[in-house]
């Protein structure tokens, strides 16, 4: 078993999963201990005695619901990508070259809120506009819950501001795509190397001094699925046709993903959508110093910190409501979502 690497990683993050229900559970069981031992104090006693252990009473049914939301919270459904490192493509949409200076704004706040969170960010292709926006940004975060708290981020990102190319001071409304993708390793994905067209060609921008007098750059397609992947950053052939290799395979994993599951059928194509301006996950007018998250109806005043890479307030709201929403269909009597019985003695 040890030579499978799959299903080592696979029984290794099961463990964990069950590992932390086991802990939920067995915190329940003590709180529920701890209210039935308050309730029976609190029967016994009486005056100004019994008005003390009934502060008791109360704390102890508070923590008790908490360890219950909790151990229902940790028997819900895992994501199957969660604990994957994550691949984010970033890309100016629409409204011209302020699309793309927010491109880089955006690409500027998942690496801070990389670095806030203790997460490793790493660059894998930068393709800058003539004004130093980002046509195409594709970043790799890592970290134990980066797809937790990153998945939500894909979709297309509205801005309403004053460009800085504009002379009247009009507000102008541009967006940025956003792509969430789990990052895929070798053993993932099996691509037959004749479905591969690789060519190679000359650098181009900055880069050092192999730019333009190497053909270090390499492009592949994936012949059967059309995905093309050109990656240059590298100075050598070897290290751009790996990392094209690397993006090329999430990418790939994460159309097979979507395969699978009939509800995720639609999420590449829903994340990126047209890149027009009515179509947005969230919104950030800097007039107001707003964002606002259009799926939750979260609104915040804080754009300048959220810039900065403090997403955290946000983020939490989106887990927090895909948790109720999963709660709600696990509470419903019939089909698979029925939720499971609390454990005896938590009762």
């Amino acid at each position: 078993m040890l030579s499978d690497r799959n299903r080592l990683r696979d029984l290794s993050k099961r463990l964990k999963e069950l590992e932390t229900v086991i802990s939920a559970g067995e915190a329940l069981l003590s709180a529920d201990n701890d209210l039935q031992a308050a309730r029976e104090l609190y029967s016994e006693l009486s005056g100004s005695d019994r008005e003390l252990a009934r502060v008791e009473v109360d704390a102890a049914e508070e923590e008790r619901s908490r360890c219950e939301e909790a151990w229902r919270v940790a028997l819900l459904p895992r994501d199957p990508n969660d604990g994957r490192d994550v691949m984010l493509e970033i890309r100016g949409a629409e409204g011209g070259e302020e699309a793309n200076l927010f491109a880089r704004d955006l690409y500027e706040m998942y690496r801070r809120y990389a670095d806030r969170r203790g997460w490793r960010s790493e660059l894998v292709s930068l393709n800058e506009s003539e004004q130093s926006g980002v046509n195409e940004a594709v970043l790799i975060v890592k970290g134990d819950d980066a797809w937790q708290r990153l998945k939500y981020e894909g979709g297309p990102h509205r801005v309403q501001r004053v460009p800085v190319t504009e002379s009247q001071g009009r507000v102008h409304t541009s967006s940025a795509t956003v792509t969430v993708l789990p990052v895929a390793e070798e053993v993932d994905v099996d691509i037959d190397p004749e479905d591969l067209r690789v060519d190679v060609f000359r650098s181009s921008g900055p880069g050092g001094q192999s730019v333009n007098t190497t053909d270090s750059a390499v492009r592949i397609t994936h012949l059967p699925t059309g995905l093309v992947v050109s990656m240059q950053e590298e100075r050598s052939q070897i290290q751009n046709r790996a990392r094209a290799m690397q993006v090329l395979r999430s990418r790939l994993m994460k159309l097979e993903q979507e395969r699978q599951g009939a509800a995720e059928s639609a999420m590449r194509r829903s994340q990126i959508g047209g890149g027009g301006r009515s179509e947005k996950v969230r919104t950030y007018n800097f007039k107001e110093n707003r964002v606002t998250d259009h799926r939750i109806k979260l609104t915040v005043h804080k754009l300048d910190r959220v810039l900065q890479g403090e997403i955290d307030e946000v983020v939490d709201a989106l887990l927090a409501s895909e948790r109720s929403a999963q709660l709600l269909d696990a509470s419903r009597p019939t089909g698979a979502g029925t939720a499971r019985s609390v454990p005896d003695g938590a009762k």
